[in-house]
């Protein structure tokens, strides 16, 4: 895969994402119809947080496929660079928020990464290599990013493990948000599970996901009649931190 395997890396998010229908261990979660737009800022009660870059990071793990999969690579790649905002008022049931991407903090590849997600990314991908994935992921046939420059991710409503199903498992402070996504000009409604944990003046929640290229609009990248391909599902990691201004 090389770069142009590499570089489908990447129905992205996404993710994120923010992010789509999903599954965490134990849970499948579905997408749900497209829904109006979410509320904007100003309309939403609560305390006004905004997204700390410093300490949040959206991670995609993208896998190969195929037949003929040896000849490519698993991906590594994260995003640094998230902005966004955070209403809370104490009640995570009634916050809201909105988290935008920019295309270009995309970081392909990065060795410290690798090194953190163990075995699958144990080989060294070299600067060519990293330079083309990142060119053709951000290129017209993936996100498109001259069009597009930014992902977006907007809550449309948000539920607590008390308004979710009677007997189902849940982590302490877990939730789910309904999201309408946007990359490259495609827009979703997605579930995302996650959790979340409060401080004063500090939020820090964080999402494990499977989710699916194709259910996001994009086409997973596929040679040789589908023997050499990128997986459909991409594992989504995000990890945000808001402050409180």
């Amino acid at each position: 895969m090389r770069k142009g395997l590499n570089a489908a890396a990447l129905g992205l998010l996404l993710a994120g994402c923010g992010a789509p229908p999903a599954r965490l261990p134990g849970s499948h979660p579905g997408a749900v119809p497209p829904a109006s737009p979410p509320a904007a800022a100003p309309d939403a009660r609560g305390a006004a947080y905004r997204i700390d870059a410093a300490h949040s990071e959206l991670r995609l793990l993208v896998y190969r496929a195929g037949a003929m999969a040896a000849l490519g690579h698993d991906h590594v790649i994260v995003n640094r660079a998230l902005e966004g905002w955070v209403r809370f008022s104490g009640d995570v049931a009634g916050a809201a928020f909105s988290l935008t991407l920019p295309t270009s903090g995309f970081v392909v590849d990065d060795e410290a990464a690798r090194r953190q997600e163990g075995a699958d990314f144990s080989e060294v991908i070299d600067a060519d290599a990293r330079a083309g994935t990142l060119r053709n992921m951000l290129g017209p046939a993936v996100l498109d990013a001259q069009a597009h420059p930014a992902i977006t991710v907007r809550s449309v409503s948000i539920a607590t493990a008390t308004a979710q199903a009677a007997g189902a498992a849940q982590a302490a402070g877990a939730a789910q948000a309904t999201v309408r996504v946007s990359v490259a000009g495609h827009e979703s409604s997605l579930i995302v599970p996650f959790t979340v944990d409060s401080s004063p003046g500090r939020l820090h929640a964080q999402v494990d996901l499977t989710v699916q290229q194709t259910r996001l609009g994009l086409t997973p990248f596929s040679v040789f009649l589908g023997a050499l391909r990128v997986e459909d599902q991409l594992h989504v990691k995000l990890d945000l931190v808001a402050v409180q201004d």
